[in-house]
């Protein structure tokens, strides 16, 4: 085996392990928010927004990336703990020159989100839980929350988006209220 195989042997058992590491912590490999997704979320939207708009748990970067380059005056924040689409996230926010986003790797959990305008989440019903009591305690002010696929579950939306899709995805869109 040749040095250029044994460097892309490594890369990919890295990238594997990383994808894998991920999902073992977070419960959920990271997963696309499809075109039709985005765009639903993003035009849920009522602007001005007072603060940054933020993804909890980007990914491979679909709707922070979408987003960044429709408001490209607005902060727009993304989490991702998985390293490799972490990465391929900042390759795209580079070549695409966008600088109204910063992408952290790290988990949103430990994350502060008090001076959010937007929430946006595409995670799985344990991480709707844990999201649904770091809200309560920690976000004081008013936000709007848009969530793909799965519910908050201590809250009622104020509209729920049923996209055209075979899945009928439904995408949830709360008025999150301080306790």
């Amino acid at each position: 085996m040749g040095l250029l195989e044994l460097i892309l042997l490594v890369f990919v058992l890295l990238t594997a392990f990383s994808i894998v590491w991920g999902t073992l912590q977070t419960g959920i490999s990271p997963m696309m928010s499809s075109g039709k997704a985005c765009q639903a979320m993003l035009s849920s939207i009522e602007w001005p927004v007072n603060g940054p708009l933020i993804d909890l748990g980007s990914g491979w970067g679909t709707l922070v990336i979408a987003a960044a380059r429709k408001y490209p005056h607005q902060q727009v924040i993304g989490y991702e703990l998985s390293w490799f689409p972490w990465l391929v996230s900042i390759i795209r926010k580079y070549s695409l020159r966008l600088d109204n986003l910063t992408l952290y790797r790290k988990d949103f959990m430990n994350a502060e989100i008090s001076d959010a305008a937007v929430l946006f989440c595409y995670l799985f019903p344990g991480g709707m839980v844990a999201l649904d009591k770091k809200l309560n305690r920690e976000l004081l002010k008013e936000t709007l929350i848009v969530s793909n696929t799965f519910a908050l579950p201590s809250c009622q939306p104020k509209k729920v988006i049923r996209l055209k899709d075979i899945y009928q995805t439904p995408i949830y869109v709360y008025d999150w209220q301080p306790a």
